[in-house]
């Protein structure tokens, strides 16, 4: 039976940081799971759009990548979703698998990053492994993309841990809570003179590099600059970090493995 990795992120128009995290993650899975053949989607419809408007280079969504491995004759497809939480790019992963269940013997889809209490725990490990060391008045806030999906909630619970184990870091997200402005009173309260800002984002791109390192008006560094706090931005993406890309293969596993105990009940 022909047998494929599917890996599935947002995606990204950027080349470089694609390569150095979406890549860095389809490597890393197509190693662990080498009998099968890799294949890639992306979410992001308007970044698919974009790449090929502007570099010719056609991209699946991932409806019309499972056609296309139907087509090709897959029919045992392991799919794997590169998104941080549960929100409603994976729920787009999800409905699409349903959807086309019927077209594979054996049809799988592993975990978001942030799916059970576990999965806080090593990510919390994986990001104190890329911080940078601290004097006592420095601080690291990552920047998380944010959601209107009930799952934003992730966020904010991660930034509640990161207290709770008194880590020197805060997390904020761009379009949900926690905000910057309420990170930043907390920053001033602390008496923190200096931030270190990294993406709570797969790969570092438009969030990133605009959002939250730029100089232009209203990004989190320009804000902290304006409250009197110093600000270094460092542009490297979840799929940098080693411990981040484990835990993608992990949950692929888990998913395998628990497909393989509903087939021998």
């Amino acid at each position: 039976m022909k047998k494929a990795l599917l890996v599935i992120s947002f995606g990204t128009s950027y080349h470089d940081t694609c390569t150095k995290n979406i890549v860095a993650c389809e490597d890393q899975l197509a190693s662990t799971f080498a009998d099968r053949d890799l294949f890639r989607a992306f979410t992001s419809g308007m970044i698919i759009r974009k790449l090929k408007s502007r570099d010719n280079l056609d991209i699946d969504s991932p409806a019309q990548a499972l056609l296309r491995l139907a087509r090709l004759g897959y029919q045992d497809v392991a799919v794997q979703s590169l998104h941080v939480i549960n929100g409603d790019e994976y729920e787009k992963i999800a409905r699409e698998v349903q959807a086309h269940s019927h077209l594979f013997q054996r049809l799988v889809l592993g975990n978001a990053l942030l799916s059970d209490f576990n999965d806080y725990e090593l990510l919390l490990s994986a990001l104190q492994s890329q911080m940078p060391p601290l004097e006592p008045d420095e601080r690291v806030v990552f920047m998380g993309h944010g959601a209107s999906h009930h799952a934003f909630s992730a966020y904010a619970c991660l930034d509640h841990l990161m207290a709770a184990r008194q880590i020197p870091a805060r997390v904020g997200a761009v379009e949900s809570y926690p905000e910057i402005d309420q990170i930043l009173s907390g920053l001033l309260r602390e008496k923190v003179c200096k931030v270190h800002l990294m993406p709570l984002m797969l790969v570092a791109g438009d969030h990133a590099i605009n959002d939250m390192a730029s100089d232009e008006e209203g990004s989190w560094k320009a804000q902290l600059h304006e409250a009197g706090i110093d600000a270094q931005p460092w542009l490297q993406g979840l799929g940098e970090n080693p411990q981040i890309r484990a835990m993608f293969v992990n949950h692929l596993q888990r998913a395998l493995e628990k497909s393989n105990a509903e087939v021998t009940v």
